[in-house]
């Protein structure tokens, strides 16, 4: 018996969702069916509820801080779950991972620099490179036998080639759900600290690898410390992006400080009061629902497997090994503006469009899949009455 209950079907119309309530603001029909943006349509955990509760009855929203106990629920969270030891003197905290990213590009690059990234990966990770003016340098993922790999000659010809000083790691990769074995991360670790190549990991879906080990970067060799700044927060975890809460880890002590300096620079200082509440409830008393959560989008994984099995062989599942966000590839059902307007037009159903993640995600739709099975079961009708 579950204590929670994923079946239940939250309406979040008319709250300011930006998923349900601004299709007609961003193009779309009004009546269209999201599953698109990765927030999931599931309340979050009860203490994390009784915690903010008594937190908004206190009555007052000044300047907070936090102190050790805070730091020690994040470090208590990764000891157990990925068996590494965090230092507090490592942790700097910011509004999200994409600000923390585009801090990371002003840090570690110049203007017309190039920066690595790997696509198609998530949009924000070229976005915060090109308004920064530096130059996108790809190396594009490998899709062979329906799985995503690194091409890592190209990799470092391209770092050599184009004097590369900054890397932004998807870890584990969104949108192709891989979850990089040791082995692929240590490589690029290595072909990286050779060249003296900062890498900055997001590691925000690092609570969703479900068939094996996350592997935390800052963890494989001691010698990447050196070279390391990891992105994580509790806002995928737990479904709690909207309180704008990251904490990012940079061992040494002159990376980080050129960090910290940039968000100096930004002019930005507290966080949200109620996202540093949130957090350290999460990491202190969430566990139980996450194990919960976890099974059921692997129902959900699991149903969406069959049901294009049987009802549309032309959709093809890229089988994920981490996130809540499923890659899939309509390539087979005709062009990606053809494919896109029926799944927007007739289908009524919003997704993210593969461009969106490069040029290398044209035909390709991401579904994020943290929602009802009811609403899931909705979506792929919707697809089967267009496409079969």
């Amino acid at each position: 018996m579950t204590k929670y209950n994923f079946n239940e079907i939250v309406n979040r119309k008319n709250s300011n969702c930006l998923k349900y309530d601004f299709a007609l603001e961003r193009g779309m029909p009004e009546d269209i069916l999201p599953l698109w943006v990765a927030d999931m349509d599931f309340k979050t955990a009860d203490p994390i509820l009784k915690t903010l509760k008594n937190a908004v009855e206190h009555g007052i929203f000044g300047y907070n801080e936090v102190k050790r106990p805070y730091f020690s629920a994040i470090q208590n969270w990764y000891k157990r779950y990925f068996n590494f030891e965090l230092k507090e003197e490592w942790l700097l905290k910011t509004p999200g991972v994409v600000f923390a990213l585009a801090m990371a590009v002003k840090a570690f690059s110049n203007k017309n620099d190039g920066v690595l990234i790997q696509e198609p990966v998530y949009y924000p990770f070229r976005e915060v490179i090109e308004v920064n003016e530096r130059k996108v340098i790809n190396n594009k993922l490998i899709l062979k036998n329906g799985k995503y790999e690194i091409d890592f000659e190209n990799f470092e010809n391209l770092i050599v080639e184009n004097n590369i000083k900054l890397f932004l790691l998807c870890n584990p990769h969104n949108p192709v759900g891989r979850a990089w074995t040791k082995e692929e991360l240590i490589k690029m670790g290595e072909i990286c600290l050779k060249h003296n190549v900062m890498i900055v990991s997001d590691e925000i879906h690092c609570d969703f690898v479900f068939n094996s080990d996350h592997k935390l970067f800052i963890s494989l060799k001691p010698e990447f410390e050196k070279i390391s700044m990891i992105c994580t927060a509790p806002s995928k975890t737990f479904n709690l992006a909207g309180l704008q809460i990251s904490n990012i880890f940079i061992p040494d002590k002159i990376n980080r400080n050129k960090f910290k300096n940039e968000i100096n620079k930004s002019g930005y200082s507290q966080l949200n009061s109620l996202g540093l509440v949130a957090c350290q409830a999460a990491y202190e008393h969430g566990e139980e629902w996450l194990s919960e959560l976890k099974k059921y989008l692997v129902d959900n994984l699991n149903f969406v497997r069959t049901y294009l099995k049987e009802n549309l062989p032309k959709i093809h599942l890229i089988e994920p090994e981490a996130t809540y966000l499923v890659w899939l590839d309509f390539r087979e059902l005709g062009s990606p503006d053809e494919v896109n307007n029926k799944i927007v037009n007739d289908a009524k159903l919003w997704l993210d469009r593969g461009e969106m993640f490069g040029e290398s995600g044209a035909g390709f739709q991401r579904i994020n899949i943290a929602c009802p099975r009811a609403t899931l079961k909705e979506a792929l009708d919707r697809l089967k009455k267009v496409f079969s």
